[in-house]
């Protein structure tokens, strides 16, 4: 068999506009440049400069902006999901949709051997029309793909949601009927007269392979039933972080995060799409307030606000002096993640979230929002047992009571099964950290590509 890096490709990568899309395909495409192989990117116009940064490879990896069509239901310059409703996202999907010709054109210019694409059902049509490999790269987990082996349309019930597709390997991600009710959303309109579902199932069936952001370690028997489920070959690249950085977490953090004690602190991001209600708010600060631990919570601020300050509680500043900070703007997550006092972190389970925090050493709380937050969690908490998840209460709501309780169990050193779970988290974190493996992950996808080229 020939080595990894004896044919050069050259990929073209085209990631849904949602920047936990954007980021995983640009460490992906960081990684396949070191071994030798040429990218590029195709993005939003005005995304381009808030990923520079991330791009260790500026010569190697080009990134191709798409202009998108103003489309009705949309705001004006709208690009990523960061700056629309849930309920507009269907007319951003339209929106990239109809750059179609843009997408011919510059595949006609480039000809790449391989398209990396997910979500854009019409990407292996016009790949195959030009000789192209069209490669489906899922940046979600293969046990929530696994779930889509079962057809939701808009007469499907909450308890025919709530039941297991036939030979799913597991019954621990059973869904409570506020939670399948959720799940409801995959037969809505998705754009281009597609449900969510339809548009994500023609996606996987049309490629030639489904590739997955994780590794068998964590994940290997859903894996194998979607290969099964979608009769295709999956293949994996890892978990696809970055390499450790040289860049140091900013001189605020450190200066401010110094003043407690090694494993004290409590961190809560709920990543960057992740937008709550004003009460919703003012319950989730509350919580952090009565678990008498110091904490730094980094939240956008919430619907009809304009800052975080204007939105927390009465009186609430003053009583967390010099104990709690509530941030409204950007945190460098990974960093905080890995500095010494940092002794929990508080998170909605999101994918790429999921894998920066396997890679840490704090204690895990969860509060998943939306469909593959709640099964990520699942996995977290009942198949792995690494964390705990907040108890939700009437219509799915989460009380500062139940947000204090769980970060309080996962902090108590006497609690049995508090240390149990950060057993696991360490064992689980010592295999994934193995260089090695990423190693061979990631040779191993590119020979499955070359094969897969060479058809």
């Amino acid at each position: 068999m020939s080595k990894p890096d004896s044919s050069k490709l050259h990929i073209a990568m085209f990631p849904w506009v949602a920047y936990g899309h954007f980021i995983p395909f640009l460490h992906l495409s960081n990684k396949l440049v070191q071994k030798g192989h040429k990218i590029s990117f195709l993005l939003p116009k005005g995304v381009q400069p808030k990923l520079e940064n991330m791009n260790q490879y500026p010569n190697l990896i080009q990134f191709f902006p798409l202009v998108l069509p103003h489309v009705d239901g949309l705001p004006p310059g709208a690009e990523t999901t960061s700056v629309v409703l849930g309920s507009q996202t269907k007319y951003l999907a339209f929106a990239v949709d109809q750059t179609r010709d843009q997408v011919d054109s510059i595949f006609k210019v480039l000809k790449p051997d391989v398209v990396v694409y997910d979500f854009w059902f019409w990407i292996p049509d016009l790949a195959r029309q030009l000789g192209i490999t069209p490669i489906c790269y899922v940046v979600i987990s293969s046990m929530t793909m696994g779930l889509n082996t079962k057809i939701v349309t808009k007469e499907t019930t909450v308890e025919e949601v709530m039941e297991l597709p036939p030979g799913y390997p597991s019954s621990a991600v059973r869904l409570k009927d506020e939670e399948a009710a959720i799940m409801l959303f995959k037969a809505m309109d998705f754009g281009s007269g597609l449900s969510f579902q339809q548009r994500l199932r023609t996606t996987l069936i049309e490629s030639d392979a489904i590739v997955f952001r994780t590794c068998r370690e964590i994940e290997g028997p859903f894996l194998d039933y979607v290969a099964k489920g979608f009769g295709k070959s999956v293949l994996l690249t890892g978990p696809c972080l970055p390499e450790t950085k040289t860049e140091q977490l900013d001189e605020k953090w450190v200066s401010w995060l110094s003043q407690f004690e090694s494993n004290s602190v409590v961190f809560c991001s709920f990543g960057s799409e992740g937008m709550m209600q004003k009460d919703e708010f003012q319950e989730m600060v509350l919580g952090f307030e009565s678990c008498g631990l110091p904490f730094l919570v980094a939240l956008k601020p919430p619907q009809g606000c304009s800052t975080v300050e204007e939105a927390l509680p009465e009186g609430f500043e003053e009583r967390v002096k010099g104990r709690g900070l509530v941030y409204g703007g950007w945190v460098p997550q990974e960093l905080l993640l890995h500095h010494p006092n940092i002794g929990c972190f508080v998170n909605h389970c999101g994918y790429g979230t999921m894998w920066e925090f396997l890679l840490a050493d704090c204690q895990i709380v969860l509060i998943p929002r939306i469909g593959d937050q709640i099964l990520n969690t699942r996995l977290m908490v009942n198949e792995l047992k690494i964390g705990v998840e907040v108890e939700r209460g009437k219509n799915r709501r989460v009380s500062k009571e139940s947000v204090s309780e769980a970060i309080k169990f996962v902090m108590d050193k006497d609690n049995e099964t508090a240390n149990v779970l950060r057993a696991n988290r360490a064992k689980l974190k010592q295999a994934l950290s193995n260089r090695d493996l990423q190693e061979e992950y990631i040779n191993s996808f590119i020979q499955a590509l070359q094969d897969l080229v060479k058809k």
